[in-house]
């Protein structure tokens, strides 16, 4: 049975308030961790978003005992070999740092042609009891070494959407839950969760 609140699993500010705009419609109280007295402090080491979402999702749920959902996403860049994927947050080292992995990125990619990237996302849902469910969005894009826009965060600035000729960061917020990758999965799980 649907409980009347879910706990989001992630102490990222950003991600939070996007996480709460795209779910916003569905009529689901959403919890953050402060608001249930719990810290999200989770080892992201699986080798898949996939894996790290869940892990963070079945933590979040052991600790509160609510049904728990939460993300794990990244950016891959097709000349790297799909790096910098899982560790996109960390690309630069810790502590995390928008910037200076953003500055890598670019000059990564700074002698590659292939400027494809694509942002990827898993959403985990842990329940008490149950198997963990995921969904997954993708989002793809060009790299550009010129930062554009101020909307978003993370690589935003430099992904550049060649049909609207817009960045991320450039892009509106619903155009943005639109067709993001986060934005996908979670349609995906708000569909899932209006039958269950």
């Amino acid at each position: 049975m649907r409980p009347d609140r879910i706990l989001l699993a992630t102490g990222n500010q950003k991600k939070l308030k996007e996480l709460r705009e795209i779910l916003a419609p569905v009529g689901l109280a959403v919890c953050i961790p402060a608001e249930v007295g719990y810290q999200p402090d989770v080892v992201e080491d699986g080798d898949t978003f996939e894996v790290n979402a869940i892990k963070k999702a079945a933590a979040g749920c052991q600790a509160t005992g609510m049904w728990c959902l939460a993300d794990d996403s990244g950016i891959e860049a097709r000349a790297l070999g799909w790096r910098p994927g899982v560790i996109s947050a960390r690309y630069a080292g810790e502590p995390c740092d928008d910037e200076a992995n953003n500055r890598k990125l670019i000059a990564e990619l700074a002698g590659q042609a292939d400027k494809f990237v694509r942002y990827r996302c898993v959403i985990a849902l842990a329940r008490p009891g149950q198997a963990p469910l995921t969904w997954a969005g993708e989002f793809a894009g060009e790299h550009t070494d010129r930062r554009r826009g101020s909307g978003g965060f993370g690589y935003d600035p430099y992904v550049l959407i060649p049909d609207l000729g817009l960045t991320v960061a450039e892009m509106s917020a619903e155009a943005k839950h639109a067709r993001s990758h986060r934005g996908q999965a979670l349609r995906a799980f708000v569909a899932w969760l209006r039958t269950a």
